[in-house]
């Protein structure tokens, strides 16, 4: 769990990486750069929700600009192996759109192709919303297409904005990996174009999406659980997929 001033999801990530038989450690942003820990030593970066920097000047700027230029080697030769994740959750979304590794590019923090910006109702949206998990290339949802799962968000600045060139290309490489149920505001809670959710590289293993998996992992967090006795934590498939494939990258099946 990679965090900063701001970040307030750390803890519950990675308790949902230990549900799911990981083994997660808390990494501030100033040990990668004073050397102190080694991006080079994990499998997968997380990037939790939160309020990093306070969200000064825009949702994951700062951080953003940290792991495009202190941290820049060290982040581009960890996505360039085969065998790494890279996982972020709301403002980690933001910060891996704002810092170009999404919708991915090579020459990492050249240009954004897309962002996240305000959404349309003017407000902080929080509640439980209904998500598709649409087939894709993505690691992170393998075993879940055709699904319709439920989860929560909580942002003011979602709304998945971006070129037609661009979308086109995300959708032809399937890396749009989740939608909202429907494109009418609440379900869609922030105008997202296309109602995306969450995308992936064309390789499935870096992924983000605004809302938050690691708030359903446990049965008994969802509102209804007394009713729905039977249903599994939506949230949870998430993390076991990106442990599977972090203990086994050359043999990972969902």
């Amino acid at each position: 769990m990679l965090f900063a001033d701001g970040t307030n999801c750390d803890a519950e990530t990675a308790h949902a990486f230990a549900l799911a038989g990981g083994e997660p450690e808390t990494v501030h942003v100033n040990q990668l750069r004073s050397g102190a820990k080694r991006l080079a030593d994990y499998r997968i970066l997380v990037i939790p929700g939160g309020f990093s920097y306070g969200d000064d000047v825009a949702s994951g700027v700062i951080l953003a600009n940290e792991l495009t230029t202190s941290l820049a080697s060290q982040l581009q030769t960890f996505v360039d192996r085969f065998d790494t994740l890279v996982f972020g959750i709301c403002n980690g979304f933001q910060v891996l759109v704002r810092s170009g590794l999404l919708p991915y590019r090579p020459d990492l923090g050249k240009r954004m192709s897309a962002t996240l910006t305000t959404n349309d109702s003017g407000l902080f949206e929080c509640r439980w919303v209904p998500l598709a998990v649409e087939e894709s290339c993505c690691i992170f949802t393998r075993g879940m297409a055709g699904q319709d799962i439920s989860l929560m968000v909580a942002h003011g600045e979602g709304k998945f904005v971006t070129g037609d060139g661009c979308l086109d290309d995300l959708r032809a490489n399937g890396c749009v990996a989740l939608r909202y149920g429907n494109n009418a505001y609440p379900d869609n809670p922030n105008g997202s174009c296309d109602r995306i959710a969450g995308i992936c590289s064309f390789n499935g293993r870096i992924f983000g999406l605004m809302p938050h998996p690691e708030r359903f992992v446990r049965r008994e967090q969802y509102p209804n659980w007394r009713r729905e006795r039977g249903r599994q934590p939506d949230g949870l498939l998430f993390f076991v997929n990106a442990v599977h494939f972090a203990s086994d990258p050359h043999n990972f099946t969902a």
